[in-house]
């Protein structure tokens, strides 16, 4: 068996091929999208590839920029040509869920304002049913207590504010992740995400409903390209 990290790289790269001269770019956020980024610089250096691309954090920003590849902002566009991300889980109708790297509303921007959307990811995250990653739900800082308390009983099960460290994680955008954990339950994703964004606090679900096109896939068989019927 190939080593996962060599996979990813393979995976991250092979995305690349979706990607041509003239286009604009969603550049996604994760260890394998990174992969995606370093090629797409590789081939702007080496095979003159013309692109702008669009970042879903400051981490891939500055990744991209460290690398030379030139970045617009989205409302300089009239949307993207592509988008090329990483996916936390992904079900049999390529829905998502995305947040792991708590880019998810940045992400969902992106995404939504393009026209075709790549996911690369490792065999770990293709599931039947989503839901055994907790659910990321990004909320606002103003009596967040409130938000994950109508969360708990909306969904019934525990929410909890994600930490890194011993510090309360805060978004690019100043925000809250309250990770919420479902289980592998959520059979209508669709009903789920509509349901939690009815509630106030909640600034955006990290379910990527009818979005997703293209699923490649990184496992033990090497690298599988999934595309949506």
């Amino acid at each position: 068996m190939q080593d996962i990290e060599a996979l990813k790289k393979e995976a991250g790269i092979k995305a690349c091929e979706y990607v041509k001269s003239g286009m604009k770019v969603g550049l996604g956020t994760g260890s394998t999208v990174k992969y995606t980024i370093i090629e797409l610089a590789r081939r702007i250096n080496e095979e003159n590839l013309e692109i702008t691309g669009v970042p879903t954090s400051l981490a891939t920003k500055e990744l991209a920029q460290s690398l030379g590849i030139s970045l617009i902002d989205l409302d300089q566009t009239n949307g993207l040509d592509i988008v090329i991300d990483g996916a936390d889980e992904f079900d049999p109708s390529f829905q998502l869920i995305k947040g792991g790297g708590a880019a998810l509303l940045r992400e969902k921007i992106v995404a939504q304002a393009s026209a075709k959307m790549v996911v690369v990811a490792d065999d770990r995250k293709q599931v039947p049913i989503l839901g055994k990653f907790p659910l990321p739900i990004e909320i606002n800082l103003f009596c967040s207590g409130t938000t994950v308390n109508h969360l708990e009983k909306l969904l019934d099960c525990e929410v909890k504010i994600r930490k890194q460290g011993d510090k309360i994680l805060t978004t690019d955008n100043g925000n809250l992740i309250a990770d919420a954990f479902t289980g592998p339950s959520i059979e209508d994703p669709i009903s789920t995400e509509a349901d939690i964004l009815q509630i106030a606090g909640v600034v955006q679900v990290g379910l990527f409903n009818n979005m997703c096109d293209v699923v490649i896939v990184a496992g033990k068989n090497g690298v599988e390209v999934l595309e949506k019927q």
